[in-house]
């Protein structure tokens, strides 16, 4: 990591519209079935790439998050397509029911993880991979156990976030594999800063998206990505019980081998939808310059943010972001686990 500051570039509070986007597309899959049952019809588009001994990349959350993808999808997706691969996870940076491996341990035994192993990859130690073309890290901390694997599957609850603006696949791996004592730190404070969370905004953005390139990089094709577009808070499941009331409407489950593209998809998804719908999760984004997160990974060449977005309930039909999320339904709690 450089000395010299550097300063970030890009306005993440500026939302860039389709038809100002340039480069090539890459296939993103939607279904409106938020079920164990919509996971497998997309996943069945994209796990191609995925051979092997495999991980599946999840935010387990803290005890009792009410947002979390519900452990009885997890569940049955996992039997029925990937029996022998483990959940895997870091330990936090902040002090909380993860921070430690035997802390972490109890919550997810609270949380219903217990139906195949999990592997908290910063258990034993850490490693550090390579940060290719980044402009503030040549190599990121990870945890070490990620070396073990063969492929990565990142399953992914889509949501607002209180300094990311929004969690999508990039962030589950840009902190989410990020080891809790070096490599998450090196994403949050600036050395020798009495604040752990003083690195915000646009330089925040750009750290955690060189991680994630760090680790899409190290899977290469063996890497794949779905977002699920359910109880969208403008909180992160980080935030547990403590997660601000969701009044985004539910949408669907999005999935592509291209993170930038699926993640800008859900972006789109938002941005699509009637003002009383999208106003606080937008405002979220948008206050936080978290659409940087996506110009960024552009400009580190991990993708494409124009795309063909797949309609898979109705024929594979091609469909633009407004038809995904026209007559949504008022959120109402599933009441899913």
């Amino acid at each position: 990591m450089s000395s010299e500051y550097i300063k970030p570039e890009g306005d993440g509070s500026v939302y860039l519209p389709y038809e100002k986007r340039t480069g090539n597309e890459s296939i993103v899959y939607f279904t409106r079935d938020l079920s164990a049952a919509g996971l497998e019809k997309v996943y069945d588009k994209v796990k191609a790439g995925i051979t092997g001994k495999t991980a599946v990349k999840l935010h387990t959350g803290e005890q009792h998050g009410p947002n979390i993808i519900p452990r009885s999808w997890v569940k049955k997706f996992m039997a029925d397509e990937l029996p022998d691969a483990n959940i895997v996870e870091t330990n936090t940076y902040y002090a909380g029911d993860r921070y430690s491996t035997m802390r972490h341990r109890k919550t997810l035994e609270v949380n219903g993880w217990t139906f195949c192993p999990v592997d908290i990859m910063d258990e034993h130690d850490t490693a550090m991979i390579p940060v290719k073309g980044g402009k503030w890290f040549s190599q990121m901390s990870v945890g070490r156990d990620m070396l073990l694997y063969d492929s990565l599957l990142v399953l992914t609850h889509f949501k607002g976030h209180t300094q990311g603006g929004f969690g999508g696949s990039a962030k589950n791996i840009g902190i989410g594999c990020a080891d809790g004592r070096i490599g998450k730190k090196m994403i949050h404070t600036t050395p020798g800063s009495e604040d752990m969370w003083d690195i915000k905004e646009e330089e925040f953005m750009e750290r955690m998206m060189e991680s994630a390139k760090a680790t899409v990089d190290h899977f290469g094709k063996h890497i794949t990505f779905i977002n699920v577009m359910r109880n969208m808070s403008v909180s992160c499941d980080c935030e547990g019980i403590h997660a601000q009331p969701v009044v985004t409407p539910n949408v669907g489950i999005i999935a592509s081998t291209d993170i930038l593209a699926a993640d800008q998809a859900c972006v789109d998804l938002v941005y699509a939808m009637k003002e009383d719908e999208h106003h606080d999760l937008v405002k979220r984004i948008e206050s936080r310059h978290g659409l940087r997160q996506l110009s960024y990974m552009k400009e580190l060449g991990m993708g494409n943010d124009r795309y063909v977005l797949i309609d898979l309930d109705n024929g594979g039909a091609r469909i633009e972001a407004a038809d995904a999320v026209k007559d949504l339904a008022p959120f109402q709690p599933d009441g899913a686990q």
